[in-house]
């Protein structure tokens, strides 16, 4: 998957005609995803433009990294009583890279992409330093790496039903738990995951 400038804001293509905009969306990957990074994961779409998209998974904790570690291994300072929480698996691209999904009640002191429907994401080093503080957003998912697609992918991904689209709620994001957090998804559409299952084994 390609890189895309998350800050890229175009949303009309020549001649004034109105384009799909998913920013704030969460995309579903359909049970028939090929690829294995993306099997039954839901991404939070932080930028959709003409330029591409930029989105973190949300539902796939990274394999042997916490928190607290995460903040250890950058030399952040942890708060006493700070609760561990896993990080997650934002995606393939730049996955060194740390990214903060979170409630729109925090503003980094350098710079936070905000995203319409109460979220912000921030990819800068202060949230860590804030959140390991104890004074970071009141919610908040930590990933390593992002989903990126470039001019037109994700609309053909769409169009070759790859993906389902919902809209984001606090609770489905933040409070779900990741192992059911792609069935609840699909339950906000009113779709069945089995039924859907059985249906793309089908096609």
């Amino acid at each position: 998957m390609g890189k895309t400038d998350p800050t890229s804001a175009d949303k009309s293509r020549p001649g004034g005609a109105e384009r799909l905009d998913l920013t704030g969306k969460l995309l579903i990957a359909m049970p028939a995803m090929e690829d294995p990074r993306f099997a039954r994961s839901v991404v939070f779409l932080c930028a959709h433009s003409a330029d591409g998209a930029m989105g973190l998974i949300i539902n796939k904790p990274a394999a042997d990294l916490s928190l607290r570690s995460l903040l250890e291994q950058v030399s952040v300072s942890i708060a006493p009583g700070l609760a561990d929480r896993p990080v997650h698996f934002g995606g393939p691209v730049e996955h060194a890279r740390g990214f903060v999904l979170h409630s729109g009640d925090y503003r980094s002191r350098v710079t936070t992409l905000e995203v319409a429907g109460g979220f912000g994401m921030t990819a800068t080093l202060d949230v860590l330093e804030d959140i390991g503080a104890g004074h970071g957003p009141a919610r908040a998912i930590v990933a390593l790496g992002y989903a990126g697609w470039g001019p037109g992918q994700l609309e053909s991904e769409l169009a070759q039903n790859g993906w389902l689209t919902v809209d984001a709620t606090a609770e489905l994001v933040f409070d779900t738990a990741d192992a059911v957090k792609w069935d609840a998804a699909l339950r906000r559409l009113g779709v069945d995951a089995l039924a859907l299952s059985s249906a793309s084994g089908r096609a």
